[in-house]
């Protein structure tokens, strides 16, 4: 994993990942955990995420979009970089802001807005996405329900013009981005809103702070969890 202060490769993939504050984010788990290990979660899933996304090699530096001070600072411990939702008008608008913060340092580098709550996520499954991404001025990766997105990337000097939020499947193949359409990379499709989400995401295993928080709380019918190399609890990659 890379630490704070770690360079990062002249080439590669700059990382936008999107957060709200935590006492506001996946309320609509209130009613599989309650509203006071909500925002503990939500922190857990953001932490895996980030974790993963900082292990893949195609990835040169992920920019997390928070107001928080909670997470600001376990993100950047785990060696993201953060910036505050200076637009502070909604989802797409801070990931617009933070393609614009990583170009300001990195103008050709390819950009990708991935979203906080994938607690699956699997570096190489990660990795495959993004080689497919890079055929394409802009790519996007529809979520497990195939109505939303998780993944959407720009190639160096395209907007990423992001439309995150419902149906959004539908709104990034209208625009023009290409859909990824790739087998057994479920770990990048597998966001978490909802309790039956966050059990098929224990099914896949997560990683350890998800289930740490977890512990007690949800029992998937089928785990295929294992330890991982330092401590990552999820399936093989």
């Amino acid at each position: 994993m890379r630490r704070v202060g770690e360079s990062v490769a002249v080439g590669g993939w700059s990382l936008v990942v999107p957060l709200k504050p935590l006492s506001l984010a996946k309320s609509r788990l209130a009613g599989a955990a309650g509203d006071g290990l909500r925002p503990g979660l939500a922190l857990a899933f953001a932490q895996d995420t980030v974790a993963a996304a900082l292990d893949c090699p195609a990835i040169s530096d992920v920019v997390v979009v928070t107001d928080d001070p909670l997470a600001v600072a376990e993100l950047t411990a785990l060696g993201a970089r953060a910036v505050p939702d200076t637009p502070g008008a909604g989802l797409n608008a801070a990931l617009a802001h933070g393609a614009r913060t990583v170009r300001e340092d990195r103008p050709a580098a390819p950009v990708a807005a991935l979203n906080a709550d994938l607690p699956a996520l699997r570096p190489g499954e990660l990795a495959r996405v993004l080689a497919v991404a890079g055929a394409f001025p802009r790519a996007f990766l529809a979520d497990a329900a195939g109505v939303g997105t998780t993944f959407l990337s720009a190639a160096p000097g395209v907007a990423l013009d992001p439309a995150f939020g419902g149906p959004s499947r539908a709104r990034h193949r209208t625009s023009g981005a290409a859909e990824i359409l790739l087998a057994g990379v479920d770990s990048v499709r597998r966001d978490v809103d909802t309790g039956e989400d966050l059990r098929a995401a224990l099914a896949l295993g997560v990683g350890p702070r998800t289930a740490a928080a977890t512990t007690g709380l949800l029992v998937p019918e089928k785990r295929t969890a294992v330890e991982g190399a330092g401590g990552t609890v999820r399936g093989a990659d």
